[in-house]
């Protein structure tokens, strides 16, 4: 009997033993298993996280469909999503917000007059991303290469502008203006028939708050020994007489209203300052000249055209509490800022 109970408690404790061991085996399954979805599918759903959707126009932008050459390619895209496209390439995202949403609404009027004149490419597109030719544009990804650590940010201010001005544009009796635009004045901006062949009521000369000590090549120089000089010139100017020595060559500036070269006699021809500027490559047409040490220098303020807008203008104005409105107002004489239903 004793060896029977002896074999009994045996047998207890191997399945007592074996009981245990289980235990410590399946124990951290029961454990885990209640939580197994929250543990391993948590890494897939952050794999299936979407990216944040491409800019869609307001309603008025939105509604609006444009045929943009770009290169050798026609794309289809909402008034809107251009824009924003312009607005990067177009203006330092870093500036004002105020001073984006006069750009944006500069952009969106300057487009609508190409569609309303006829623009400058048939029936093959609406309007073109190069800038000598239209306006220049800068696609999501060139943009934020380009920003940075400062991308996430500049995009949402670039959006922002266009959105929160959705179909305004700036009007002259009704109709949106030619709304060019240039990156800064030498402290005023210049009329277009100063610059170009006819002049326009709403493009006047009016003061602009340049900050030159925050505009980078604000002020520039350019020099050139004679034999560029006479190059250059004789290109833009085959009838000019260039003997004598290239102190002689450029007499009798006349200043515009702006302060800025209005016209110069280049080698006995009455040149416009815009087509010096053009022909030697000059920031603007803001500039001085001397000869130094066997060159001709020149000295030059401000960067642009000098019609219209000027983009750090506008920031200063921002900076100081100015809204788009007003900026628009002050830069383009005589004009309303409204929303644009054609």
């Amino acid at each position: 009997m004793r060896q029977n109970r002896q074999s009994s408690q045996i047998s207890q404790s191997i399945a007592v033993s074996a009981l245990l061991l289980a235990a410590l085996f399946l124990l951290p399954l029961l454990v885990v298993a209640p939580f197994r979805s929250a543990l391993f599918d948590r890494e897939e759903a952050g794999e299936e996280t979407e990216e944040a959707p491409p800019f869609s126009g307001g309603a008025l932008d939105g509604a609006q469909t444009l045929r943009v050459l770009d290169g050798e390619e026609v794309l289809e895209m909402d008034l809107g999503t251009y824009l924003v496209g312009v607005v990067r390439a177009e203006m330092p995202a870093s500036f004002e917000l105020e001073a984006l949403k006069a750009q944006a609404v500069a952009a969106r009027t300057y487009t609508l007059y190409k569609l309303h004149s006829g623009g400058n490419h048939g029936e093959t597109a609406d309007i073109c991303t190069d800038h000598t030719c239209c306006q220049a544009y800068a696609g999501e990804a060139a943009a934020r290469a380009s920003w940075g650590e400062q991308a996430g940010v500049y995009e949402a201010k670039v959006e922002a502008a266009v959105k929160e001005t959705d179909g305004e544009a700036v009007l002259y009796g009704g109709m949106p203006i030619l709304a060019v635009f240039h990156s800064s004045s030498a402290g005023l901006t210049r009329a277009a028939g100063e610059v170009w062949l006819n002049d326009l009521p709403y493009l006047q000369a009016v003061a602009s708050p340049e900050q030159g000590d925050r505009i980078p090549n604000y002020y520039s120089r350019e020099e050139f020994t004679a034999e560029e000089l006479k190059d250059k010139l004789l290109a833009a100017f085959p009838g000019a007489d260039l003997s004598g020595g290239m102190e002689g060559w450029l007499k009798d500036p006349a200043a515009d209203s702006a302060g800025s070269v209005g016209t110069v006699s280049v080698g006995g021809v009455t040149a416009k300052g815009t087509q010096v500027r053009s022909a030697l490559g000059l920031r603007s047409a803001c500039f001085t000249w001397e000869v130094q040490e066997g060159k001709m220098v020149f000295f030059v303020t401000g960067y642009g055209h000098g019609v219209g807008l000027s983009q750090y203008g506008a920031s200063a104005m921002a900076a100081a509490g100015a809204d788009y409105r007003e900026i628009l107002t002050h830069y383009y004489t005589g004009v309303t800022v409204e929303a644009w239903r054609d």
